[in-house]
């Protein structure tokens, strides 16, 4: 069996290229076509800044990490899910926020495809193998900027929650929009922000998949901070107010995750050790059961 075939089945490069072609079609006519987009003003200065960056970062990140992830790299696979996690955030909300458009239904299918990709890539990982190549990594600034973006930005948000909840009134922000609800609100607060709580647990216990999560997700946390930057630009552009404690809160977020991303990578051990078995046969262990040996006889590059 090839590396290729070894590390990332065919089914998942084809879906990968599927979404580099549809999001990119989907970028470029929300961005040149004038009028596309039906949304509130408030709104589009945020879609036009979040196609920008998918766009412009994003894709190309992804088709890089793709390449590389087929050909046995663990760092490249790390990226290309957590790109891919990114991806799947940004067409869930606009499956569910955007105003009906022509390209409702490539939305959706995006929704679907890295929602496919995204399970499929989790469950292929080999968590302890990237504990392992880890090595003696120290999880503390980990831990820590896992727990506090959490805190920060359930703060950010549940500072307009709270207020409306309590008052029986509607979010500034989702009343601005039109809205019934924020979309936004209801992914970061539900699952995202969880996501990185449990993620930090399990990465202070030394557990295998909070090494896992933690990779995926700093990436997610480095381009969904890209992503809220440009939207901030555009909103500016456009004459909206932008709360200074959101640009402060959101670039210091995207700096640090850009920084213990790239120190989380180099810890990791180049194109080698084959962290996703092409029949699953690692013996990876379920999340948050604390194995640190998988068992690994797949093939190895460089071995």
């Amino acid at each position: 069996m090839s590396d290729v075939e070894a590390s990332l089945p065919r089914s998942y490069v084809f879906a990968s290229i599927a979404t580099v072609v549809l999001a990119g079609v989907a970028t470029l006519v929300g961005l040149f076509v004038p009028g596309f987009y039906r949304d509130a003003p408030v709104l589009l200065p945020q879609v036009y800044g979040q196609d920008l960056l998918t766009l412009s970062v994003a894709l190309p990140v992804f088709a890089v990490a793709l390449y590389y992830a087929a050909r046995g790299s663990l760092r490249g696979y790390v990226v290309w899910l957590g790109v891919d996690g990114y991806l799947l955030y940004t067409y869930a909300s606009y499956s569910f926020m955007t105003a009906f458009n022509e390209l409702y239904l490539v939305y959706t299918t995006l929704l679907w495809l890295t929602l496919a990709t995204f399970v499929g890539g989790m469950v292929r990982l080999n968590a302890p193998e990237v504990k392992r190549t880890a090595g003696d990594l120290s999880v503390r600034p980990f831990v820590a900027f896992q727990v506090l973006l959490a805190v920060l930005v359930a703060f950010l948000w549940l500072a307009e929650v709270l207020p409306a909840a309590l008052a029986g009134t509607v979010p500034p922000s989702v009343a601005e929009a039109s809205l019934p609800t924020s979309v936004i609100y209801s992914l970061d607060l539900g699952i995202i922000l969880p996501a990185f709580l449990l993620s930090a647990y399990w990465l202070r216990e030394r557990r295998a998949w909070g090494y896992a999560f933690t990779g995926v997700l700093l990436v997610k946390a480095a381009t969904l901070g890209l992503a809220v930057l440009t939207m901030a630009v555009f909103m500016l552009r456009s004459g909206d107010a932008v709360p200074a404690p959101v640009l402060v809160v959101f670039g210091l977020l995207t700096l640090s995750s850009l920084v213990l991303l790239a120190r989380f990578l180099r810890s990791l051990e180049p194109a080698g050790d084959s962290s996703v078995g092409g029949r699953n046969r690692t013996g990876a262990s379920a999340p948050g059961d604390g194995s640190e040996s998988g068992g690994n006889d797949g093939p190895s590059r460089g071995t």
